[in-house]
């Protein structure tokens, strides 16, 4: 089973962020201790701070800010959203 950076690393197309989104919830399922944000008003509370500085994160990775949200930046915000505080 990959791991879900692994996942997120893959994302190119509409579809393959729906898979994404299904491995997000299976992880959830099996994996909740890894989470920080359970319910989804936590969230939603992260997934809305993490995007708010999201421009620190790619800076920190030495990538380019996306200006346009790609199916990939998706999946980026909602895997930070699990964990992010």
């Amino acid at each position: 089973m990959k791991e879900l950076h692994e996942h997120v690393a893959e994302i190119e197309t509409r579809a393959d962020l729906v898979a994404f989104i299904e491995a997000l919830r299976a992880d959830l399922k099996t994996n909740s201790k890894h989470w920080e944000n359970l319910t989804l008003e936590s969230f939603l509370g992260a997934l809305a701070s993490w995007t708010e500085d999201m421009d620190g994160y790619y800076r920190n990775q030495g990538r380019e800010v996306p200006q346009r949200p790609t199916w990939k930046t998706l999946g980026e915000m909602l895997a930070a959203a699990r964990v992010y505080e």
